[in-house]
């Protein structure tokens, strides 16, 4: 890796973000790259900087990540259930194709060079995706009313990454109306809901000592540091 916490410096975390037509702001009205303020925050008071990561060719993603210390795989609209050979549903949000390849890219890139990453909500997804699971296309009960964060406990695996992160069961800030299906390769479950969704996936004892976590919540949107900071400690080392 190239950036700046191999020098010393703070960690360099890459953030993926959104890409919308029709954003407002002053007396404006354009096309926009856009994130919730929560990320790149949560990153700064885990102690990394934040640079964000807008869609961008496919082909660009090993130069991105490259010369990044970490890279999050933020939230956002639902996955196209063409990516994991399903037929669409009904109750699955429309597709974002850019950001889908763009993101695709980040996370093969990330994985091949032993970059550490997280994966948020639909980055957790993604990942799953990224190495051939699949998604349930719609349950209820993580997402109470349209717009608004509800919370739930989330319980760890014993011996897992995440339960080295955060040992007891938590309340987190959750929003998601998808889940995971059938895990990805490679990928093991650690941590559920008390309903059995699958809450934290992860990559155990990569050979190339990567750290790679996908939590189905934002923590983005709560106060606990924990999981974010983990990222970060991974990428300054």
């Amino acid at each position: 890796m190239s950036g700046v916490g191999g020098a010393g410096g703070r960690p360099l975390i890459g953030v993926s973000t959104y890409l919308e037509s029709g954003a407002r702001w002053g007396v404006w009205e354009l096309e926009a790259v856009l994130l919730p303020a929560g990320y790149p925050r949560l990153v700064q008071r885990a102690g990394g900087l934040a640079v964000l990561l807008p869609p961008d060719e496919p082909g660009r993603a090993e130069e991105a990540v490259a010369r990044l210390d970490g890279l999050v795989i933020a939230g956002g609209p639902d996955v196209d259930p063409a990516r994991y050979g399903a037929e669409r549903s009904p109750r699955t949000g429309p597709a974002a194709p850019e950001r889908d390849a763009w993101e695709l890219a980040l996370i093969r890139a990330a994985l091949a060079a032993g970059t550490p990453l997280l994966g948020i909500c639909r980055g957790m997804q993604l990942l799953n995706v990224a190495l051939g699971g699949t998604l349930v296309q719609h349950m209820d009960g993580h997402a109470e009313r349209v717009g608004v964060f509800g919370t739930h406990p989330v319980e760890p695996m014993p011996g897992s990454l995440y339960a080295g992160i955060v040992p007891e069961v938590c309340e987190v800030p959750a929003y998601h109306h998808q889940a995971v299906e059938r895990v990805g390769d490679g990928l093991v479950v650690s941590a559920y809901a008390a309903d059995g969704v699958v809450e934290a996936v992860e990559s155990p004892r990569r050979a190339d000592g990567g750290w790679v976590l996908g939590v189905q919540w934002h923590p983005e949107m709560g106060g606990d540091v924990r999981v974010m900071r983990a990222l970060v400690e991974a990428a300054a080392s």
